[in-house]
């Protein structure tokens, strides 16, 4: 698994027109299914009249968990064409939904690829793409004692604080931490 990925650091749009048909492309910085699903739904709730909604997406820094949607567009010439410009842009935890209003002219598949692939490729670069660290999970378990040094190491290593414990009766101290996976080993 990668130290690093990219993304968007924040939600963005973009256009493309065709023959009347338009093309709206909102980008969006994702970290689960869940908020991918919510997005979503908002979209169509609020696209409601849109002859289209279509999608993709990508999660996590080994890029392994992704989809594309045609929403009813011909198979392969909306949802695919935006995955490929996340992947054109290497980006991860993003994504794509691409809007279309119909124009009542058809533009076939090849002009559906290309509007798809525009729209996408706007909004992407209408954002700031930032370069973000893997964080994994940690749990320490060290005798209260040692409280300066660990806490000194967290500071060192710009690690995050989840939760901590005390066990009066051990002496035992627990904290979970976000780690960035280039310091993992430090832990």
């Amino acid at each position: 698994m990668p130290e690093t990925y990219l993304t968007i650091s924040a939600p963005q749009q973009g256009l493309y027109k065709e023959k009347g048909s338009k093309f709206l492309a909102f980008a969006f910085p994702v970290e689960s299914i869940d908020e991918v699903s919510t997005l979503l739904a908002e979209h169509r709730k609020e696209y409601y009249d849109a002859r289209h909604v279509c999608y993709a997406y990508m999660l996590g820094a080994d890029r392994l968990l992704f989809r594309a949607n045609d929403d009813g567009e011909p198979s392969g010439t909306a949802g695919r064409p935006i995955l490929g410009q996340i992947n054109s842009f290497n980006l991860t935890n993003i994504l794509i939904i691409v809007v279309r209003y119909f124009g009542g002219i058809l533009l076939g598949t090849g002009g559906l690829i290309q509007a798809y692939k525009q729209a996408a490729a706007d909004a992407i670069t209408n954002a700031d793409i930032v370069e973000r660290d893997v964080m994994v999970p940690k749990t320490l378990r060290f005798p209260y004692e040692k409280t300066t040094a660990v806490m000194r190491t967290i500071k060192d290593t710009q690690s995050k604080i989840l939760s901590q414990e005390f066990d009066n009766a051990t002496g035992e101290c627990i904290i979970n931490l976000s780690v960035k996976k280039h310091y993992e080993s430090r832990f």
